[in-house]
């Protein structure tokens, strides 16, 4: 049997962090087992689909490096194959047309809720003949389930869940303006799909239930399925916007590397013992859903800024200047920092990257630390570098400068020699030049290695700055 799973959202907003975290749970099952993944738009409520939502969904998994196989599946589009399976159902006596009117219909959850049940369709219309029916109401379609017994799920995370069927009542397959209901549109699309494995979020464990019920009145096989658990905030709350309850599109922007975010998402509720790091190929070979918790997983920032920090210490320098690259059109000042970025200024922040990855723990504290690079003369210097920059200080810098400006070769280590020399000739500690040194090359007391900024900015550009420094502002 070839595996197959899907992941189906709902085009009604941005690819939120859970759902991100359950695409990526199927698309990792898929490729441990040599199986696809298929991707579905569920665009069957037509009011709050929209298509700038279904671009983002395609746009967040693209990014995450998720890629599905074959073609998308619109759940819209296939309606009428929809109906016609209900209509099958009918003619086949495991559904029934229901003539319940809306008024009725509130009648029963108003007695349910007097009596202290939950409300359920009390089954009126089931084993009525239809030329009872009033006149000028149209009927829905309804489930024929079974009333008596027990629906098993054997779920692969959840263990068996038993739910008596007395608890499920005669749910619509078809409305009465002839469209699908969630439920029955989901049943028949992942029959038609071939879908093997369900994986979803555990909110979706009573609906395994009455699909299931669907499932068996169809004659169909029941696909396997896994509940996963939610996703938490760190205070064990339901996550919420200030946990983290963002689209995937906001971490980008705020400058998580994609490979991070997958590492991060793939340990939240799912562990394989102590290991926290884990490259693409490692987590396909490790994944197995036996290895799923049953409690909720809690998202923690500080975690998932740590994991970024790692990633971008170990990455390729080249691969965090297209990470640069990649965030600029989503932040607000991206296309002057585009702007800026000329030949030159690019390859000044790749000889600054190594310095610069190691104080970085986002793409954008990167580019903040880049900043010095591009930053045009006189340099704006803040509070705490101009603090720096005392008349002791600039009689150093002066002295710096001419030591610096006689260097035959320009390099971070010819540099660190020419100021240690000044130092021990000056008999100062060397952060007593270096210190004011920053300030005049970056206009900050924090950047990376001192010498590693001279060699990025090089021989021109440090000498001029530095001048810049060497006496009083009138």
């Amino acid at each position: 049997m070839t595996v197959v799973t899907r992941f189906a959202p709902s085009p009604t907003g941005f690819l939120h962090i859970g759902g991100a975290r359950t695409a990526l749970f199927n698309w990792l099952y898929a490729k441990k087992t040599g199986g696809q993944m298929l991707l579905r738009i569920e665009d069957t409520d037509r009011q709050r689909s929209t298509d700038e939502a279904i671009a983002a969904i395609l746009d967040g998994l693209s990014w995450l490096g998720l890629e599905w196989d074959g073609q998308t599946t619109y759940q819209f589009a296939r309606a009428e194959r929809h109906a016609a399976v209900a209509r099958e159902m009918l003619a086949a006596g495991k559904a029934y047309y229901c003539y319940a009117t809306p008024q009725e219909l509130e009648e029963m959850r108003e007695l349910a809720m007097k009596e202290g049940r939950p409300p359920r369709y009390d089954g009126r219309w089931r084993d009525r003949d239809p030329s009872e029916a009033p006149a000028g109401v149209k009927p829905v379609i309804r489930l024929r389930a079974r009333q008596d017994g027990e629906t098993v799920v054997n779920d692969l995370v959840q263990g068996r869940v038993v739910i008596p069927n007395k608890d499920l009542d005669d749910l619509v397959l078809l409305r009465s303006d002839g469209t699908p209901t969630y439920m029955h549109a989901v049943v028949v699309d992942d029959h038609d799909m071939g879908v093997t494995h369900v994986i979803r979020g555990v909110d979706h464990l009573t609906n395994a239930a009455r699909q299931t019920q669907i499932y068996e009145a169809l004659g169909w096989p029941v696909p396997a399925m896994a509940h996963i658990p939610l996703i938490h905030g760190p205070d064990g709350a339901k996550l919420s916007k200030r946990h983290g309850a963002l689209g995937v599109d906001a971490y980008r922007a705020m400058g998580y590397l994609p490979e991070a975010l997958r590492n991060y998402l793939v340990r939240l509720g799912w562990s394989h013992g102590d290991q926290e790091i884990f490259s693409t190929e490692e987590m396909i070979e490790a994944f197995d859903l036996d290895a799923i918790g049953r409690s909720a997983a809690r998202f923690d920032f500080a975690k998932l800024e740590a994991t970024n920090g790692h990633y971008i210490r170990n990455a390729d320098d080249t691969r965090l200047m297209r990470a640069i690259d990649e965030v600029l059109p989503h932040i607000p000042e991206g296309a002057a920092i585009a702007a800026s970025l000329t030949p030159e200024a690019r390859a000044q922040v790749l000889r600054a990257m190594p310095g610069l990855k190691e104080r970085a723990k986002t793409v954008l504290e990167l580019i903040d630390g880049a900043a010095f690079i591009t930053a045009k003369r006189p340099l704006a210097v803040d509070a705490k570098a101009a603090a720096l920059l005392t008349d002791e200080a600039r009689g150093h810098l002066a002295a710096l400068h001419q030591r610096l400006a006689a260097l035959g070769e320009w390099s971070a280590a010819a540099a660190d020699a020419a100021v240690r020399a000044e130092a021990d000739a000056r008999n100062v500690k060397l952060g007593a030049l270096a210190q004011p040194l920053r300030a005049a090359l970056t206009g900050r007391t924090t950047s990376p290695g001192i010498f590693d900024v001279l060699e990025a900015l090089g021989r021109t550009e440090s000498l001029a700055r530095i001048a810049d420094q060497m006496r009083t502002p009138a």
